[in-house]
């Protein structure tokens, strides 16, 4: 794995990295990944582009669209059985691509034709855009990006069950992400268990709070020259990053043009920042809502035995055990996008037909 050239110390990109693994061109959003063998006599499903409206993201500081492309996969014989309602998985991307090339490394159709023809149960699947002008949401509740925290767990959900035939009820809805939208998952599972029954997380970033050692005074001078929020584009991949992450846990209404604390001010560790930071580790959050992790019917999660994000998932493994709460964690071989595809096939998907409530 090859790490961009930023202001970040190597640490910090180990501590920070909110999505797409870096291939050997890190700049590149959408990552080559190992497709499964096709299955041989399997269905094809039916891909819908639509957009949906988030009311949670309307009036955002950076002027992210409240109309958000989704993408929905519906089963063979959806259209043929009129009478028969279905689960939902909602699955989310990570850092600085979209839904367009979430879909390209996880290989769909491909894969969840072949999870179906290799036993799945028949389901929706629902994978939302969340890209921002700083190239990720984080998922979360900001002035500054807009709520994407609740465009998932509520505006999205209450549009799929009103305009596809779900089994609209928790124990029929599952949350799964990679990466950033691991990160997701953990966090809106943590908050959100009267909406979803059953989570996984796939190689989930951002769980642990920030080291003040880890950031580079560097970065702040190349963006306190910014004069737009659109002048992030010409900043290193590493760099928007942070940006994405302040923008999400760090928003600052007060601070044009891009409307974000940064955890560095004039060369100096704002513990402030990093507090704010913290309250939304997944790691630092997980005491509050223990409770909300005992409703669920089933919890996974899975990394890479050569992903730099495996220590941090070994934790979130560690802390629902000390709770006694349920939970399948798996090692497996490749980094952090290798074998993404085959995963989603042939252990995300069964994992939701195994564990989600069906109709028949």
């Amino acid at each position: 794995m090859t790490l961009p050239k930023t202001g970040f110390r190597r640490s910090t990109m180990t501590a920070v990295l909110v999505g797409v693994a870096l291939a050997t061109n890190p700049s590149v959003a959408q990552v080559d990944t190992n497709a499964p063998p096709a299955v041989v006599g399997a269905k094809p499903v039916t891909i819908e582009r639509i957009k949906v409206h988030g009311a949670s993201i309307e009036g955002n500081l950076e002027g992210n669209a409240a109309d958000r492309d989704v993408i929905v996969i519906l089963p063979p014989g959806y259209a043929a059985d009129r009478a028969r309602r279905y689960p939902v998985v909602y699955a989310l991307h990570g850092y600085s691509i979209g839904a367009a090339q979430w879909i390209g490394e996880i290989h769909v159709p491909q894969t969840v034709e072949g999870a179906f023809a290799k036993g799945a149960r028949p389901m929706i699947l629902v994978l939302p855009d969340a890209k921002t002008v700083h190239n990720g949401s984080m998922y979360s509740s900001s002035v500054t990006t807009g709520d994407f925290e609740t465009f998932v767990a509520r505006d999205l959900v209450a549009y799929i069950d009103a305009h596809y035939r779900t089994i609209a009820r928790r124990e029929s809805r599952g949350l799964a992400g990679h990466s950033m939208g691991g990160y997701g998952t953990t966090r809106i599972g943590l908050k959100h268990a009267d909406m979803f029954g059953a989570l996984y997380m796939m190689s989930p970033c951002c769980l642990s709070p920030r080291d003040a050692k880890a950031f580079d005074p560097a970065i702040e001078a190349s963006v306190r020259a910014l004069r737009s929020a659109g002048d992030a584009a010409t900043l290193s991949w590493g760099t928007r990053a942070q940006l994405a992450s302040a923008a999400a846990w760090s928003p600052d209404p007060a601070a044009p043009p891009l409307f974000l604390d940064l955890p560095i001010k004039n060369g100096v560790v704002q513990p402030d920042v990093l507090a704010r930071w913290a309250a939304n580790a997944p790691l630092a959050m997980l005491d509050q809502y223990v409770g909300n992790l005992r409703r669920y019917r089933a919890i996974a999660i899975d990394v890479g035995d050569k992903d730099n994000l495996k220590d941090d998932a070994a934790r979130l493994h560690a802390a629902l055990d000390r709770y006694g709460i349920a939970n399948n964690f798996t090692i497996y071989p490749g980094t952090h996008t290798s074998n993404v595809a085959l995963r989603f096939q042939d252990h995300v998907v069964p994992f939701f037909s195994q564990h989600l409530v069906f109709d028949r």
